[in-house]
């Protein structure tokens, strides 16, 4: 854990120090602070969306934000917590603006009718295993997919992001206690979803 630590603070010194020399101009500070987090914000928007084709576009936005508020950034907090919120909230913009088939992050949960349901293929030969795995994780794909996008992020977050609750509440603004209710009630969602699925296999 001190090794974690320590880590953690030499890479954020790194970030504050790099931040600084990009709002004095320095555009090499830019470069490297894009070449750190591309990465990273790119596999956080595909997840939000699922299309590559127009991944990049977000990733450039989220980056130009960034960049363009750069001197607003506080410097208490880690910079991946600050602009993986900038990337998160571009990323939802598009889809409110795309009408993309996704819930709306205010829609009503109850409404199960309208949630986009993942069919089997029906194949005429035994699967083995290896394509049993995979239509199970297309199944749990699909489900995380049919999530009210309120609980899909946070459910990307912390399962496929591996961060803490309390670096989802920084990144989206919530109570920790907020965080975790979600969190409970997107699992419930999911449970509900899969539990009949996920038997035929």
């Amino acid at each position: 854990m001190k090794i974690k630590n320590k880590l953690n603070d030499v890479s954020r010194s790194e970030d504050i120090k790099h931040i600084n020399a990009a709002i004095n101009g320095d555009q090499d500070a830019y470069v490297w602070l894009m070449k750190k987090y591309r990465g990273s914000i790119q596999n956080l928007i595909f997840k939000m969306i699922g299309k590559k084709n127009e991944v990049e576009d977000l990733v450039q936005e989220a980056f130009i934000k960034a960049f363009n508020s750069l001197q607003n950034y506080d410097q208490e907090y880690a910079f991946s917590t600050w602009i993986y919120r900038i990337a998160i909230n571009n990323t939802i913009d598009y889809l409110r603006k795309k009408k993309l088939e996704t819930f709306s992050i205010d829609s009503d949960e109850e409404d199960e009718d309208d949630k986009p349901k993942f069919e089997i293929p029906d194949d005429t030969y035994i699967p083995d295993a290896n394509l049993i795995l995979e239509q199970r994780q297309k199944i749990i794909n699909d489900a995380i997919e049919s999530l009210p996008l309120k609980y899909k992020k946070i459910i990307e977050l912390r399962h496929k992001e591996e961060l803490s609750y309390e670096e989802i509440a920084e990144i989206l603004n919530l109570p920790i206690g907020t965080v975790k209710a979600h969190l409970f009630r997107a699992r419930e969602l999911l449970n509900k979803y899969l539990k009949d699925k996920l038997k035929i296999l």
